[in-house]
Order: C-alpha cells, then sequence, then structure tokens
C-alpha cells in the first residue's frame, strides 16, 4: 500500500494514478464482457427479462468486484489497475461501487465529459470517481493482495 501521508494537489492521497488509456481499454474490456452476457440473457429469456437481468447482473458485477478489497473488475484486473477510497487508499465497499456505478451515467451526460474530465482534473478523477470519492490507481503503486479479494 502507498503511503497517504503527504497530501496531493486536491488534499487527497498523494501518488500515482491510472491514464486515460488504462481506463478506457479497462472499461471496454468489462463493456464487452457483460454486453455479451446481457446480450445472450435477451436471446435466452427475451427482451424484458434478459435485458431487466443484465442491469441486475450488471450491478452485482461493478459492486461486487469493485467493491471487494481488490477494487478490480475483469477489465481492471487485466490492464493492472484498481479502484481505491480517495482519503484511504483502502477498498470501497460495495455500497459506495453501486454509488461509483450509477453515477457512470451522469458521466456520461454532455458527450462523456464526466469522462474526459480525468484528462484537467489534478487528481485524475472523473464525474463518477469524485461523487464516489474515489480514485483509479496501478497495481504497481497499489498491490493487489488477492483476486477479487
Amino acid at each position: 500500500m502507498a503511503d497517504f501521508s503527504s497530501p496531493g494537489t486536491s488534499g487527497g492521497p498523494s501518488g500515482p494514478r491510472a491514464g486515460f488509456g488504462e481506463r478506457f481499454l479497462a472499461a471496454l474490456v468489462d463493456a464487452v464482457l457483460l454486453g455479451v452476457a446481457s446480450f445472450g440473457l435477451r436471446v435466452v429469456l427475451g427482451g424484458a427479462l434478459g435485458s431487466f437481468l443484465g442491469l441486475v447482473g450488471g450491478l452485482a458485477y461493478w459492486g461486487y468486484l469493485e467493491g471487494s478489497p481488490s477494487g478490480q473488475t475483469v477489465g481492471k484486473r487485466a490492464l493492472n489497475i484498481r479502484v481505491v477510497d480517495f482519503s484511504t487508499g483502502g477498498a470501497i465497499g460495495v455500497p459506495r461501487a453501486l454509488i461509483r456505478y450509477v453515477a457512470r451515467f451522469i458521466s456520461s451526460i454532455a458527450c462523456f465529459l464526466g469522462y474526459f474530465w480525468m484528462l484537467w482534473d489534478p487528481e485524475k478523477q472523473t464525474w463518477h470517481d469524485k461523487l464516489a470519492t474515489t480514485v483509479v490507481v496501478p497495481t504497481s503503486a497499489y498491490p493487489v493482495a488477492e483476486w477479487p479479494g
């Protein structure tokens, strides 16, 4: 775990952050994985029920994996990045992982401005990071003990 005794530019923990490209590729891996599963559910169970179960599956996927001690979805694990609490560098837990998941829809407003926000934010936070008080960091600086944790 990194040393959080030195505050970052916004009063949070110092240390490296994951870049836009890493985060984008991790999100793409997760989107393909969940998209295939959701499509399969819709084909097998029908449109409404399949879509509902796809949404529930997405909530379970993001809530459990990002809320776990590892803070990693399959995509984040593949790209060696993880989600941690902005103040402590620890796990965010399931409730905050779900807040972060739902807040992604807010980040999508206005041509995905909330996602691009990290490009000029001093702490490299997207809007959903800010709403859940999280940061995405490389595992080289913030190692994962066990996946999913």
